[in-house]
Parts: C-alpha cells; structure tokens; sequence
C-alpha cells in the first residue's frame, strides 16, 4: 500500500512520474546542447510540453532574467513590469513595448502610448498575447472592445489602488492571492500564476509551498490519474505529491535530476498534472476526462536561441545544468 492506493490510481499516475522524469531529462540534454534526439517517447518528440520546473521555461527565463532582473527597482516599478508582462506572457511583445517606448516602468507610463504601440502592433497583423493560457477580455468590465485596452487599464486600476505597497505587506501567499483574485478579469488560477510570478521577485518572500491552485488542466489530470478522490481536492493531492515525491521516483527505480538540489515544488507538481492530462490524450485515448479533448494542439518546434538559466536573483542568481550520462 502507497499513499496513493485509496485513490485507486490508473496507468496515468504512473505515466506521471516517468513524464516528469523523461522531460527533466529532455531539458538537461537541451540546455547542455546534446544532439538530438533527445527522448525516444514520440509523443515528447512530436508536441510542445512544458518543462518539469516551471522557472525553466523561456518565458518564466525572461521574467526572472529580463523583467525582474537585479535592479533595484523600487516595489511600484516592479510589481508595474511584472503584471505588465505576464498579463500578455509573450516575450515579443514586451520586446515590442521597449524598442518603441523606451525602459518600461510605471513612472514613464502613459496610456496612450501603450495603446497605440500595442494597437499597431495587431493592424500590422502581430499576436501580442501568448497562447499559453486565454486571459478574459474584460469587456464588461472596463468597455473597449480590444482586450489589450483593457487591461492596460486594469493595470491603472491595481498602481492606483496601492496594489504594489498591500502585496509588499502581506504576509502570506494567499494573502496576495486574495488581493490578485478580487480585481475584475482575474480569476482563480490567473491569480495563483500571477503571485507566483511577483514572488520570484524581492517585492515578497513567500514560501513557495504555502498554497497552491489547480487550474482547469491540472483537475483534469487529477481525474485522469485517479478513479477516486474519497473527498480529496486537487490541491491536496497536489499537495501529496510534492511531499511523497522522492518515495514514489524511488519505488519506480526512476532517476530525477534536481536542479541544484531543489525538489518540485507545488506549482510544478499543479503544471506537471496539466501536462499529463495533455500527453494522455495520445498515449492514453481510452482515459477520457471531463472535457473529452482527445488532441495536443501544439506541436514541438525547437528554439535554438542560447538562455542563460538562472534562479530569481534573491535564490542566488546563475545556475550550471550538469548532465548525466544517459544510455
């Protein structure tokens, strides 16, 4: 008997661990630049996933890098640039934003500027939101029929109410969520993102794995793993998985190559239950989920462009990948 046992767990739950472990793998080969193949799964050959640690993904590389960066911003001007980044999560667009409006930050903000950078940008045929994740229009909300006018002014709407100075003060993660979680357009997992995402900066010190939010992919995959929950939320279970993951990698015989010693932390265990959900499609087809999605829309296409992986600068900053000899 597991931990896991009562919630009787399918073939999903054990594809979990070796997803995990497999695509940990797929980034060490990657990062120190090991010729490809890197995997022999062909469904990780052929689509798109994200990497086992959230912070390792590009986009989350350029917040941490880029964004955040080792400024001494002060807490407006950060909470600013975070929340303006992650409300359009595309990294071309935030390129977009300081080639033709200079060094972004919410004392040199101006609305109409913004706007017209931004507008241009879609006539010229340009996507400025990442498909990562739909954010809500907030046409009822905020009136304009352009999603980006929107949310430049619910942005307004957070510096002016002091957002930055609450979130600087709370004093739990949750805390700052429930502040995220009660503006317009916000929702529940865009909240629990957006935290996350400020918490990798200096404006908050928050342990990571004080609270964590399933999203709508990672309920799925809950679901898909376990024939039953006897009560449980998908949060617990997340929260389970963290806290049993070196005895269920070990009962596996699997090998995962931490980075820098760091073990999966919440977030990463919620992404993994998202991804997971996605990879059964193919690997899985008679495990249905709620949503009945029997495809992975986006296929892999390799970005060869050099990062220079680091950790948020208050963890300690640049961080070597060391990788095993793989058979």
């Amino acid at each position: 008997m597991t931990e896991f046992s009562k919630y009787m767990p399918t073939e999903v739950f054990e594809a979990y661990w070796r997803f995990a472990t497999e695509r940990q793998r797929i980034f060490q080969m990657r990062a120190t630049q090991q010729m490809c193949p890197w995997t022999a799964d062909p469904i990780l050959q052929t689509y798109k996933f994200t990497n086992t640690y959230r912070l390792l993904d590009r986009v989350s590389q350029f917040l941490i890098r880029e964004v955040i960066g080792t400024s001494n911003a002060d807490e407006s001007d950060l909470f600013f640039r975070v929340i303006l980044f992650k409300l359009f999560n595309k990294i071309e667009t935030w390129k977009l934003l300081e080639r033709e409006l200079g060094p972004i930050s919410w004392r040199d903000y101006d609305y109409d500027k913004y706007n017209t950078s931004l507008t241009n940008a879609l006539h010229r045929g340009v996507r400025i939101y990442s498909a990562a994740y739909i954010m809500p229009s907030g046409l009822s909300s905020f009136g304009s029929k352009r999603k980006h006018r929107n949310h430049l002014r619910l942005l307004e709407m957070m510096m002016k109410d002091g957002l930055p100075t609450k979130i600087n003060n709370c004093r739990s993660m949750k805390e700052g969520y429930d502040l995220l979680f009660s503006y317009p357009t916000i929702g529940s997992f865009l909240a629990y993102q957006l935290i996350t995402d400020i918490n990798y900066s200096d404006l908050t010190d928050f342990e990571e794995n004080e609270f964590v939010v399933a999203g709508p992919g990672a309920c799925e995959g809950v679901r898909k793993c376990f024939k039953r929950l006897n009560g449980v939320t998908p949060e617990e279970i997340i929260q389970l998985i963290a806290t049993h993951q070196e005895e269920e990698f070990d009962r596996r015989g699997l090998v995962f190559d931490k980075i820098a010693g760091r073990p999966l932390q919440y977030i990463d265990c919620q992404n993994l239950f998202c991804e997971i959900d996605k990879y059964s499609r193919v690997a899985f087809p008679d495990v249905r989920g709620v949503s009945r999605r029997t495809r992975i829309k986006q296929k892999f296409k390799p970005n060869n462009s050099p990062i220079q992986y680091m950790f948020p600068p208050k963890w300690g900053g640049a961080f070597t990948v060391h990788v095993k000899e793989y058979a």
